[in-house]
């Protein structure tokens, strides 16, 4: 990758998450809040904030959702557009081998960010799917701790002395269950 396309893929990384953060907290400083004053939530989240108001959230919820389609599927789109590229390169290597190599490293990836982008499109995209405050929790911890937790270790999977020690810790531990 130039130089040049990575400090424009961070730049515009930083000021899309900016401007994204600075309309909805503009937005915010427009309504009024009740009586409740607890977020049920265990981070401060914007449709957690939002359930606090006892204004007309309208507006809000049009940025939210317009600003989210922007933010997340922009780069989901780009991943998907760029491992359609790699796809089409992989179904061009001449040996079963290589191919399998290629998909397993691309497998892995695909993982992480299935489990995030899945997690983040139930939380942000189609958020009136379940009106659930733990449905709500248990995605938040999904895409903000259990992502990036797994993450190492998906990645840890495709080294030949992980497979092993995790093959000899499974071994043990069948082997003192029977």
């Amino acid at each position: 990758m130039r130089e040049e396309l990575c400090i424009l893929l961070v730049a515009t990384s930083w000021i899309l998450s900016c401007a994204s953060s600075l309309s909805h907290t503009l937005l915010l400083t427009r309504l009024s809040f009740c009586d409740a004053n607890t977020i049920p939530h265990f981070f401060c989240d914007l449709a957690a904030l939002l359930e606090l108001s006892c204004s007309d959230i309208f507006l809000n919820e049009v940025v939210m959702f317009t600003v989210g389609v922007v933010v997340i599927t922009l780069p989901f789109i780009c991943i998907l557009v760029s491992y359609g590229y790699i796809g089409a390169t992989i179904l061009r290597v001449p040996s079963t081998k290589g191919i399998c190599k290629a998909l397993s490293t691309c497998g892995s990836y695909l993982s992480v960010v299935s489990l995030y982008y899945g997690a983040i499109f139930g939380q942000y995209i189609f958020p009136t799917l379940s009106d659930s405050i733990n449905k709500d929790i248990i995605v938040a911890l999904m895409y903000m701790v259990v992502t990036p937790m797994l993450n190492p270790f998906i990645y840890s999977l495709r080294n030949r002395d992980i497979k092993e020690a995790l093959g000899k810790v499974f071994s043990r531990a069948t082997f003192f269950s029977q």
